[in-house]
């Protein structure tokens, strides 16, 4: 299934869509309070434990009191707090927790909010259903009251649960990793376990800003798809672990069919991995050419065709300076070295080397550690395009899929009309300061820009496809399709890791995936090998070449296991 990411007019034209078609509000309240409670109690045996609703007047908060129904169904001893009072008339979840002799309690008869502080000194689970996405200014009045108190006893709590300096310290000894159990299998939480019904109060589902009082959430539940406030920072660090509910809105109704931006996922990815049949062989697999290196980056060329093996290429020819082809071929005796003349940059006789082979390649990467080689950018630009387009490339030759990285994006900004000089539906990957250069503006201006627009509109306006890195990658095509990636690690933030990417979509699209896929599939690769290791490694320590060999990880989860004899 696809899953769509919305803003939040969309998501209200999609709820307003379904209801139109006889999938009514009280039917999506119904499963989203159902789910909200299920994803709790994945995690955590909620039996016997306290929990508290914190109920808003609106949708959010019915979904809350559904959500807190389901629980004490379960077992938990729950109770409600609720901001203003709700018509139990007009309310049937209200009225079905008042006929289950659960506890509500009114804001308005709370002096001083003792009874809450109480409430929440005990509390085990605290369930946020106050505000979900309709927030677009600063929270005050009651509101801002109560949250102050919550977000005080939430923060007094964690720090009391906040391990202390033992009373006989060995000096020597050294730390142990934290133990991997969640806090939800704990016998007892010892702080109360936050959780955001479709998205903790004060965020902005739009633009990502957030409220000083807002409460960060351990785990958001979102439903039908994630908005963009949640992928946005500083909002997206509120959030926790993410959760999309399917709340059966038809993903066919035009409302959502119209949403342009997805989201990569798992199902997603494993329904773009490339086949691999077992009488397969190297050429079966694909033939990647990278062209890259100089004398002063002798790494880039080497991440490169780590990250192509891994990705799957089935032969990986490197096309680097003459003084780098020694200390590559013994790290890559698998790979292939064309006997390049030019010494210790790249010129125009590699370009013209590599022109008379395009045939031989299934797809070229261009630009890791390429350095000062403005005269091969230009020279194999020209000739990777036809006569009929001004170009070099003789008629019985089609020019690979191409892509562009790092140094080959700083030349391409030096070139005036430079997207004019690429294949249709090449694949750029800057990271913020490449793309700064590419649109002639700040860098600081365009770190304030919105990634997903950004994408989009540089994609229309160049005609390729755009992979805008940084916490939550962003591909974009040049028709307007968009998908985000699902990753912020800063274990990625490392010297290589491009590097790496490049390779990996390289060998994607040598073995037959076509640009927008490749890009997205690369991505996603790349996004999950990071965050497999981040359960090794931590968020810091790792190498971009280390990065590389978990890719191989991630292919054989998203293929599954392996078919029995």
């Amino acid at each position: 299934m696809t899953i769509k990411i919305y803003t939040v007019a969309e998501m209200v034209a999609a709820e307003k869509a379904a209801d139109a078609a006889g999938h009514a509000y009280a039917q999506m309240m119904e499963s989203a309070g159902r789910l909200v409670a299920e994803a709790v109690q994945q995690r955590h045996d909620v039996a016997e434990r306290q929990v508290l609703v914190l109920v808003g007047p609106g949708n959010n908060g019915g979904d809350g009191l559904v959500a807190g129904r389901y629980l004490a169904e379960a077992g938990a001893v729950v109770a409600f707090y609720l901001l203003k009072p709700r018509d139990m008339a007009d309310d049937e979840n209200l009225a079905r927790v008042e006929e289950m002799g659960l506890e509500v309690l009114l804001a308005d008869y709370d002096q001083r909010y003792r009874v809450l502080r109480h409430r929440l000194r005990v509390t085990d689970i605290l369930i946020d259903a106050l505000l979900g996405t309709s927030v677009t200014r600063p929270i005050e009045g009651q509101l801002a009251a109560l949250l102050e108190q919550v977000g005080a006893a939430v923060a007094e709590k964690r720090r009391a649960a906040a391990p202390g300096r033992p009373p006989l310290l060995s000096v020597a000894t050294p730390p142990t990793a934290p133990d991997d159990t969640p806090a939800w299998d704990d016998e007892r939480p010892r702080r109360p376990i936050v959780v955001a019904v479709d998205c903790p109060s004060g965020l902005n589902c739009d633009s990502g800003a957030l409220d000083p009082l807002a409460v960060a959430a351990d785990l958001t539940v979102t439903f039908a798809g994630p908005k963009r406030g949640h992928f946005r920072f500083p909002g997206a660090a509120a959030c926790g672990e993410l959760v999309v509910a399917d709340i059966d809105i038809d993903p066919q109704l035009p409302a959502i069919r119209g949403v342009a931006l997805e989201l990569a996922t798992a199902e997603l990815a494993r329904a773009l991995l490339p086949s691999r049949p077992p009488d397969g062989h190297k050429g079966t697999f694909g033939t990647a050419l990278i062209a890259a290196g100089s004398i002063r980056y002798w790494g880039a060329p080497a991440l490169a065709a780590r990250g192509a093996f891994r990705g799957g290429a089935g032969l990986v020819t490197l096309a680097v300076p003459q003084r780098l082809r020694p200390a590559l071929a013994g790290q890559f005796p698998e790979a292939t070295y064309p006997a390049i003349t030019d010494t210790d940059t790249l010129g125009v006789a590699t370009a013209n080397l590599l022109l008379g082979s395009l045939a031989s390649y299934g797809a070229l990467l261009v630009g890791p550690g390429l350095g000062e080689a403005a005269s091969f950018m230009t020279a194999l630009l020209d000739g990777l395009r036809s006569p009929a387009d001004g170009g070099l490339l003789s008629d019985d030759v089609t020019a690979p899929p191409l892509i562009v990285d790092a140094d080959g994006l700083n030349l391409l900004a030096q070139m005036p009309n430079w997207p004019t000089r690429l294949p249709p539906n090449t694949i750029l990957t800057p990271h913020p300061g490449e793309m700064a250069r590419l649109v002639g503006r700040p860098l600081s201006a365009v770190r304030d820009e919105e990634r997903v627009a950004l994408a989009r509109e540089s994609a229309a306006a160049w005609g390729h496809v755009v992979l805008l890195k940084g916490a939550y990658t962003v591909i974009a095509a040049p028709g307007g399709q968009a998908t985000l990636l699902p990753f912020a690690n800063p274990l990625l933030a490392v010297a290589g890791s491009g590097d790496v990417l490049g390779g990996i979509i390289v060998s994607l699209l040598a073995q037959g995936v076509k640009p927008y896929e490749a890009a997205v599939l690369g991505g996603y690769l790349h996004g999950a090998a990071g965050q497999l290791a981040a359960d090794y490694w931590g968020n810091a320590g790792l190498l971009a070449s280390e990065l590389a060999d978990w890719v191989s990880h991630v292919r054989r989860g998203l293929a599954g296991p392996p078919r029995s004899a």
